[in-house]
């Protein structure tokens, strides 16, 4: 588990970051474990260039973690390892690959690539807030999730991630305060926006401050 926490923090600093802040060892592993299952399925969509071929890699996802639950099947994966103790709603985890196929095709206008962000960047961080407080609902981070994903992807200026950081705060002021870093990251959107390109302090300090105020 060692090794994949290092590799996140490599790979996937934000999340990582935003992780540390999780005091229970047990809560902080499954999220490593599940932000590790989502950089494996973002990267097929991401890097693949033919769908079928990119159908065929996501679906050997579904079956090793349909394996997982039934059998207790790890296939000698880390990511799958890691994820076997955890304390997740492992039929939702198990449902990721089939919505990261479904992302394989372009978006085609505004409102279709909102609702993939919210059927993947937003469906993971909505798991991740449930770990942390069973009380989390999915709606309090759907902006969070947006306002990050288009600003890290070029999609939105800086105006367009202020926007809908505006509107997450209000839901997210009913966030329960064990489930906030789950969306801390969220509060590098602005900084993301327009092609940013926050360094390793700055997005420490600006982690840090979301999860004492609890304001992104």
């Amino acid at each position: 588990m060692q090794d994949l926490d290092a590799k996140l923090a490599q790979q996937d600093p934000d999340r990582w970051l935003s992780s540390r802040f999780v005091a229970d060892p047990a809560a902080r592993a499954d999220l490593v474990a599940l932000y590790s299952l989502d950089n494996e399925l973002a990267g097929v969509a991401r890097k693949v260039r033919d769908p079928l071929v990119g159908e065929m890699r996501l679906a050997w996802w579904r079956e090793a973690l349909g394996g997982l639950i039934s059998t207790g099947d790890t296939r000698g994966h880390a990511v799958l390892e890691a994820l076997k103790p955890a304390t997740l709603p492992m039929d939702a985890v198990a449902g990721l690959p089939d919505r990261y196929i479904d992302a394989l095709a372009p978006a085609e206008g505004d409102e279709a690539l909102l609702a993939r962000i919210d059927e993947t960047d937003g469906v993971v961080m909505a798991l991740a807030a449930l770990r942390l407080d069973p009380a989390a609902r999915v709606e309090q981070v759907a902006d969070a999730a947006r306002a990050l994903t288009l600003a890290r992807t070029g999609q939105a200026d800086r105006a367009a991630a202020r926007e809908a950081l505006r509107r997450g705060q209000g839901a997210l002021a009913g966030l329960p305060a064990a489930a906030f870093p789950a969306v801390a990251h969220a509060a590098l959107a602005t900084a993301y926006a327009g092609g940013g390109k926050p360094g390793p302090l700055g997005k420490r300090l600006r982690i840090t401050w979301a999860v004492l105020t609890g304001r992104l």
